[in-house]
């Protein structure tokens, strides 16, 4: 889910670069391209993840 926010960062970072514009005085695409890799990191990190408890369908 983090991954899919990155990128949907990274890309309107991208669009609002080639334009040349901003989205108010906050949101410029070097802010967009911070966030979109603080979302990349905790994707990596496994933030987010929910493991439910192990099924174990094999040997017995």
């Amino acid at each position: 889910m983090f991954a899919v926010i990155a990128a949907i960062l990274f890309g309107l970072a991208l669009l609002l670069d080639l334009v040349n514009e901003s989205i108010g005085s906050l949101l410029t695409p070097g802010t967009l391209v911070t966030a979109g890799l603080l979302f990349l990191a905790l994707h990596m990190a496994g933030a987010g993840t929910y493991v439910r408890g192990r099924s174990w369908r094999g040997r017995r």
